[in-house]
């Protein structure tokens, strides 16, 4: 759906709609012949909500430089014999650009190519970006009314979009106290109502969607303090033919939050005996 920006610690990572619509059905007999038929369109709202904020996620959220974001929101309706991308493959050149760079020009062209020459897209849909890392962005689309959706979605399904649990402490997605971490964003989509009039709005958005809506509050995730391995003990310093004292240091790698774990010590010494006395 939306992308964090590629400047963030969740450069490259890509949340995009793959939505498969057919063409229009075989029809009744008519004077022997079979004819295609028109079929009306079933109408879909899209609705991304970012859920990145500093209190769900506080271990090194980025917050200048540039802040925490999501990309615009990009999306294509086509048929099962056309994907952007399958698990286990390498990404097409357009998609790479999209989720490293936040540019898509290369995947629209590609996509446009597939509708030209396989017939197989029928319609790209884009919505605003989200300029932080919490608020909402929508957009709307149309399926045919034999697609799978119309049965699939009679009614609002929200999908989460979970961050993975990395083992690593340098990864600014580390939370070892979590036996899973919160949502990073949700994704909705409903099925609106067929009528000419004007789509209604999606909750939290303006009319006609494809606006950005405010901040939404976020739950608070504790953090632990993490700090570095001990240093090297230093040189013994006491007088010579009694006994003295060494010090080694460690440094704070992420300081707490949200009622998380402080800090232990960050320096510790130790008795000695001094062995370069003149």
């Amino acid at each position: 759906m939306g992308t964090p920006s590629p400047a963030t610690p969740w450069g490259g990572a890509l949340w995009a709609l793959l939505l498969a619509t057919f063409g229009c059905s075989a029809g009744q007999p008519l004077g022997g012949e079979s004819m295609c038929t028109a079929q009306p369109l079933a109408k879909y709202s899209i609705t991304f909500t970012g859920k990145w904020s500093q209190a769900s996620f506080p271990k090194q959220y980025p917050m200048f430089r540039p802040p925490a974001q999501w990309s615009f929101l990009l999306g294509a309706a086509h048929s099962p014999d056309y994907s952007l991308w399958r698990k286990g493959q390498y990404v097409s050149n357009g998609l790479r650009d999209f989720a490293e760079r936040s540019e898509a020009w290369a995947l629209m062209r590609e996509m446009e190519a597939a509708g030209e020459r396989l017939q197989s897209v029928y319609g790209v849909f884009s919505a605003p970006a989200v300029p932080s890392g919490t608020g909402q962005t929508s957009a709307e689309f149309e399926a045919h009314s034999r697609h799978s959706l119309f049965a699939t979605v009679p009614q609002d399904t929200v999908t989460e979009i979970t961050a993975s649990s990395p083992s690593h402490p340098a990864n600014s997605f580390y939370y070892p106290r979590l036996k899973s971490l919160p949502p990073i964003a949700t994704v909705t989509l409903a099925r609106l109502p067929h009528s000419p009039r004007a789509f209604p709005p999606a909750p939290g958005l303006g009319v006609g969607g494809n606006e950005v809506a405010d901040s939404l509050p976020a739950p608070e995730t504790p953090l632990d303090c993490e700090v570095s391995l001990w240093s090297s003990w230093g040189l013994c310093a006491g007088p010579c033919g009694r006994p003295g004292a060494k010090s080694r240091t460690r440094y704070v790698h992420a300081r707490p939050a949200n009622h998380g774990a402080p800090c232990p010590a960050l320096e510790e010494e130790a008795p000695c005996v001094p062995d370069n006395c003149v």
